[in-house]
């Protein structure tokens, strides 16, 4: 069984989709497939070439839509190598190349691979509703109008991270048709177990920190990560609780405009610690060292930072907007509050004033979220099973 997954990068920096591919990867492959991947990056791009998996990378598409001349020819002369292709992603020209060639091929073919796509909440009707994303919204409904309906309704189906996720998606866009609906789950790596090298690299990537467990954001510093609201409860907290852990905001785009702001709105405090993004021992020595995870994200499809955190034992303080938010209520894996200023606020709060024995508890049963839903052998075994 060969599947070509297709999506415009597999740089890290771009968030989850390719994350979730190279998760996925290695676990797909013991249960006997073989997987490729076609992408729109540079070929000499440094994070390329490291992976056990073959990546064919067509050259960098250089307009907003991601436009490539090379994609739908390679896809023409490529679509036989496979069984299943999945489309990860949409708004960009991949998904759209991807299923007009598929329609294509299938005209002059009578055996023909199976086509999924693989939205990663981009079908979240908060990218429609949201204040700062109007002309892109407007984008989007031109785009589904002409475009992409067509590949969300000529796939032989849709495959969703978690059930919030498909049932959100089915009230955003009329003419939402899709042939199968599929809840495959999600799953990570476990990660590698702890060792005192992880701390001595976090000491040496982030000089500000006190060596003393943290609150931990680790994600991009981008409006949709509420950010600003963490900032704002923490600063409130700070003149209202004693000895207040530091708060580590790890994660790319403090050069960006919000970035900046953000790190102008924490200013007052010495206690929140902008290091940019970490990886690697520095990475799990954040999450290990820590004592929560925070994430009181707008809108969140899936959040592997939140369940990697989980898989290290750290209950989770996250809004509801992250679309696994019942499963961490129901499991006792962290706090949920709606994602605004005051409850943010709150969310905080109800950690900090929680007693030892009752955050050790949390942190037992947030590993236990992560084993009961969220491993890579169950997001790959029940992939498989959907698909193939």
């Amino acid at each position: 069984m060969k599947i070509l997954r297709v999506i415009p990068s597999m740089n890290p920096n771009q968030g989850g989709p390719c994350q979730g591919i190279r998760n996925s990867i290695p676990e797909l492959e013991k249960l006997g497939t073989t997987n490729e991947v076609v992408c729109l990056d540079e070929p000499t791009s440094e994070y390329l070439g490291k992976d056990s998996f073959l990546i064919h990378a067509l050259g960098i598409a250089k307009t907003p839509l991601k436009y490539h001349k090379n994609l739908v020819p390679w896809l023409l002369e490529n679509y036989q190598n496979f069984d299943i292709i999945i489309i990860h992603g949409l708004w960009s020209y991949h998904s759209h190349a991807a299923i007009k060639t598929f329609l294509r091929y299938k005209k002059q073919n009578t055996i023909t691979p199976k086509i999924y796509v693989m939205p990663h909440g981009m079908l979240d009707p908060y990218f429609q509703k949201a204040e700062s994303r109007k002309l892109k919204a407007l984008r989007n409904d031109i785009y589904w109008k002409f475009f992409e309906n067509k590949v969300i309704n000529e796939a032989d189906g849709i495959l969703f991270t978690c059930e919030e996720e498909l049932l959100l998606a089915r009230t955003t866009f009329p003419n939402y048709k899709p042939k199968k609906e599929i809840n495959v789950g999600y799953g990570i790596q476990p990660p590698p177990k702890y060792s005192a090298e992880m701390k001595a690299v976090l000491s040496k990537k982030v000089p500000n920190w006190n060596g003393k467990p943290h609150l931990l954001f680790l994600s991009r510093i981008h409006p949709k990560k509420g950010v600003d609201l963490l900032i704002n409860a923490y600063l409130k907290l700070e003149k209202e609780l004693d000895d207040l852990p530091q708060l580590i905001i790890a994660g790319p785009g403090l050069e960006e405009a919000y970035g900046v702001a953000m790190q102008e709105l924490a200013a007052p405090s010495k206690n929140i610690v902008f290091p940019g993004m970490l990886s690697g021992d520095a990475k799990w020595g954040a999450f290990y060292e820590s004592e929560v995870f925070v994430l009181p994200s707008h809108q969140e499809n899936f959040g592997i930072a939140v369940v990697e955190a989980l898989a290290c034992a750290k209950p989770v303080l996250i809004s509801n907007k992250v679309n696994i938010w019942r499963e961490i209520i129901n499991g006792n894996g962290g706090i949920v509050k709606d994602d605004t200023d005051t409850e943010t606020y709150q969310l905080l709060k109800d950690w900090l004033t929680l007693n030892n024995e009752q955050k050790a508890q949390m942190s037992k049963d947030a590993q236990n979220v992560f084993l009961e839903h969220y491993t890579i052998e169950q997001a790959g075994k029940q992939l498989f099973n959907s698909i193939c």
